[in-house]
């Protein structure tokens, strides 16, 4: 029941994902963080499986790192996103991640996109886009809502339309999602939308 989705604004972009670590029908933690820092201006977000999703994330994620640090410069958004679908595209005939992408970043000279990558490696430069069950009411909520040039507190607003139709809608919503956004300033977290709080279990005494 995993919820990801994305948009680009006027000179930024945000993605949204739910935090619920979920095997069958038991809920882990509902605080996993399934929103990545490729690097200072590029944000991956994904969902699948749980274990594909991490390797698969923090691999894309040391190789960015790698070719910043071999040729001192960092690569594009539209870069990593084709080396991002390259892996994919190898690793489908050999060992298959079951994992999809939302990519965004913030290019100097060309601004803010979105790219979306799924687990079969397609790639498509994207406005909007999301994946999971989720992905049916949010994608209707921005086809609705969107337009181009959105201001921050425009996109948020239908971020949180998004989030309160899929929580209304889906018959096991996740209760938590992390809102993270990249601009001109770079990667970061924004907000989190929690209606329910990990709490430690008690100590037996």
């Amino acid at each position: 029941m995993e919820c990801v989705f994305g948009l680009v604004g006027n000179d930024f972009a945000i993605v949204v994902a739910d935090s619920s670590a979920v095997h069958s029908i038991l809920v882990h933690k509902s605080n996993e963080d399934k929103i990545m820092f490729l690097d200072s201006h590029k944000l991956i977000a994904a969902s699948g499986e749980p274990g594909d999703r991490v390797q698969f994330t923090e691999y894309v994620q040391k190789n960015v790192a790698l070719y910043q640090f071999r040729n001192g410069i960092p690569l594009t958004t539209a870069a990593a996103a084709n080396f991002t679908r390259g892996e994919l595209a190898t690793a489908l005939r050999k060992n298959p991640y079951s994992v999809n992408i939302l990519l965004a970043g913030y290019d100097k000279d060309i601004g803010p996109s979105l790219y979306y990558i799924d687990y079969i490696a397609t790639l498509h430069k994207l406005e909007k886009g999301a994946f999971g069950y989720g992905s049916y009411f949010s994608l209707s909520m921005m086809d609705r809502h969107f337009h181009s040039g959105m201001s921050v507190e425009e996109a948020i607003d239908l971020v949180d339309k998004c989030i309160m139709e899929i929580r209304l809608r889906l018959v096991v919503a996740p209760p938590n999602f992390v809102i993270k956004i990249v601009d001109k300033d770079g990667a970061r977290e924004y907000a989190w939308r929690e209606s329910v709080k990990d709490v430690s279990a008690p100590s037996a005494e």
